[in-house]
């Protein structure tokens, strides 16, 4: 079911026409691979006001901490609004938010429904992009030791540029710290 074709009620802090409005924000984000220039005011606010994450400042603090870092963070979020999942809070661990007493709550309801076709390669997306955060670190980290890296895969590949490991540089150790714990 669209945006548009979409049953929200009016509510005293959101009109039905307002939630058409974020529903439409949410899936451009989703089907954008949550680009930051989809990351709309209207979609900050209702996330931040009815969705149980606090306002982070601002909405690039928001962003940054669920989007530009691929943290534990990013996943916790993704699962939130998984609809095979509980909707357990990335923030405060409740499903508060989903509650009827809530403002938005057909809203969210939407959310996680339109989320699901989204989530499991949103996750493999970002998942990646982590990986490849951290094997840019390590091969920074062994190139500032005049090292590289051999893919676990090929034995056969040249291993070039390495330099013998540095000696060992064992320092003076004071043997009172050890005294204090032996029997």
């Amino acid at each position: 079911m669209s945006a548009e074709d979409r049953q929200f009620t009016d509510e005293k802090f959101m009109s039905a026409s307002d939630k058409r409005k974020v529903l439409r924000a949410w899936i451009r984000f989703l089907q954008n691979g949550c680009k930051q220039t989809q990351f709309t005011a209207d979609l900050y606010h209702h996330l931040s006001q009815h969705c149980s994450f606090i306002a982070h400042y601002d909405r690039h603090g928001f962003y940054s901490v669920y989007f530009e870092r691929h943290t534990p963070e990013t996943f916790r979020f993704l699962d939130q609004f998984d609809p095979q999942k509980s909707g357990i809070s990335a923030e405060y661990g409740t499903t508060h938010w989903l509650s009827p007493s809530v403002t938005g709550s057909d809203l969210n309801a939407a959310m996680r429904e339109a989320a699901g076709p989204f989530v499991d390669s949103l996750r493999r997306h970002f998942a990646e992009i982590h990986r490849q955060a951290e094997m840019a670190q390590v091969n920074r980290l062994l190139a500032k030791h005049g090292l590289i890296a051999v893919p676990a895969g090929d034995p056969t590949a040249p291993v070039t540029g390495c330099t013998a490991p540095p000696e060992r540089v064992v320092p003076n150790v004071n043997l009172v710290q050890p005294q204090l714990f032996s029997e």
